[in-house]
């Protein structure tokens, strides 16, 4: 009898223990928050935008990044918190723009990179917080649809292109309410992003020199040297995005019209030739990682297809320019940025890449922010390739390969086919229209227009009127590109 209660003094004793943890355990738990105790820095209501909140522990630079914490919501659910590195992004939208962009990187506990997902996109861990270029003091803005950029990179990835995949957000930053951004992947080799073969330190001979390369058409927007600058530094800093060195970039043997250069390259910014030159920055590998036999093999690779580009008679049967692109991305990126009149095309942001026993391929597009109905630098009626003629001596001009191009009736006629290809679906008006329309119901069926309106308003069109504004110019600029590429 004495057993049988000790056996069950113990047994309780054992049931009391396992109740007292379960308690503690369900004490400590994370609770999923109600939504309607989630305090925001606005009432977004029952908006489906995703909400980002970003805390941050120390001011944020232009460089390096500072620690931070972001936290994703959907509907007012946190679906995800990621520890981050931020920093500013951009050169002149950074000193132009008062709505500042950002570079992300997610990161572990002790600062390192750590790839994540969002949105069920592919991991990786450098990601960009797009905003708007807007100037409250002057009263203007590059984007009044805040929807170049979405445009764009959607239209690409369409037409069966890579484009930076992207995502309106709302975003919060330490407590301040900042309005509507893009969050997006940044360019960069990756097999999900910019997919070509890694060139390893060893790669300097053979087949394996061949790929890959990602070059770019742009401003070199300083570099190691500016690290800890002030961010006053940056808002005057002109000359840091002409500083081209042969560490960081090589020349084009032509001008922008086709002629030997006879001038030495990396001269000073802004010398009275600059607008002459055309610079191919080292991207992937960049400045810091290629090697003198990679650099040799690129450089030799451009100057061999300029030299064929030119040579070329055209009016034979015969080319030899051939040999060294992808016709095809040529003519998508041509079509994607001439439909957007993205006036930087073809002279800033742009990419070049080149895979391992293939050839240059243009691409992916970028940097949209600048174009549309929203610019007089080139008419309507008329190529952004064609900048040059509109255009006098800017420090950045239009490279000869697009002029020369459009002279060659084997590259129209690829243009011709890829367009009438494409114009009863993913060119044709409808469909642009619908991707404006459905971008602006977005942003307007939930509230999100309204209250980065309130923010960010520097007066002009309403965004209603934007939005038809920008339906008329597609409208317009697709049957002009229509009448043209038809006679080709």
């Amino acid at each position: 009898m004495k057993t049988r209660l000790v056996q069950l003094a113990l047994l309780f004793s054992l049931l009391g223990l396992m109740f007292f943890l379960q308690s503690c355990g369900k004490k400590n738990e994370p609770e999923t928050p109600d939504p309607e105790d989630i305090n925001f820095a606005v009432e977004i209501g029952d908006s489906k935008i995703p909400y980002i909140v970003i805390n941050t522990t120390a001011d944020i630079l232009n460089e390096p990044k500072v620690a931070a914490e972001m936290r994703l919501y959907v509907k007012k659910q946190l679906v995800q918190t990621n520890q981050i590195g931020i920093e500013y992004r951009g050169s002149t939208s950074f000193r132009l723009s008062d709505k500042k962009s950002y570079g992300l990187e997610t990161w572990d506990e002790s600062g390192n990179d750590l790839n994540a997902s969002f949105f069920n996109w592919p991991e990786e861990e450098d990601w960009i917080l797009m905003g708007d270029v807007v100037n409250m003091q002057e009263g203007y803005t590059f984007d009044p649809t805040l929807m170049y950029h979405h445009f764009g990179y959607e239209l690409s990835r369409q037409m069966g292109k890579y484009a930076s995949r992207t995502k309106f957000v709302e975003l919060e930053l330490d407590g301040v309410y900042q309005g509507i951004y893009v969050f997006m992947e940044k360019l960069k080799k990756d097999g999900d992003r910019i997919d070509i073969a890694t060139l390893k330190d060893t790669d300097i001979d053979g087949e394996e020199l061949t790929g890959g390369y990602i070059l770019k058409i742009d401003k070199t927007a300083g570099g190691a040297e500016n690290i800890g600058q002030p961010l006053e530094y940056f808002l005057n800093n002109w000359e840091d995005d002409a500083r081209y060195t042969a560490q960081n970039s090589f020349r084009s043997d032509y001008d922008v019209f086709g002629n030997f250069i006879e001038f030495e390259p990396y001269g000073e910014p802004y010398h009275g030739n600059q607008f002459l030159e055309t610079y191919f920055i080292y991207e992937y590998p960049d400045q810091a990682e290629i090697k003198t036999e990679q650099k040799a093999y690129i450089q030799s690779y451009i100057r061999e297809f300029e030299q064929a580009l030119l040579a070329d008679d055209f009016t034979s049967e015969s080319r030899t320019y051939t040999d060294y692109l992808d016709i095809n991305s040529f003519v998508d990126y041509f079509l994607i940025n001439e439909i957007c009149r993205n006036i930087d095309a073809y002279r800033l942001s742009t990419y070049v890449t080149k895979d391992k026993n293939d050839k240059l391929s243009m691409g992916p597009v970028w940097d949209l922010n600048i174009g549309f109905y929203n610019t007089d630098r080139i008419p309507l009626a008329d190529w952004v390739i064609n900048y040059n003629q509109h255009v006098e001596s800017d420090a950045w001009m239009v490279p000869f390969w697009w002029p020369r191009l459009m002279e060659d009736l084997y590259f129209r006629d690829a243009v011709k086919v890829r367009w009438q290809s494409l114009s009863g679906s993913t060119l044709s008006i409808q469909n642009l229209h619908s991707i404006v329309d459905e971008t602006a119901n977005l942003l307007i069926d939930n509230g999100a227009i309204e209250r980065n309106k309130k923010v960010w308003s520097v007066g002009g069109e309403s965004y209603d009127q934007s939005i038809v504004n920008l339906k008329n110019y597609l409208s317009e600029r697709i049957s002009w590109m229509d009448s043209e590429i038809s006679g080709f």
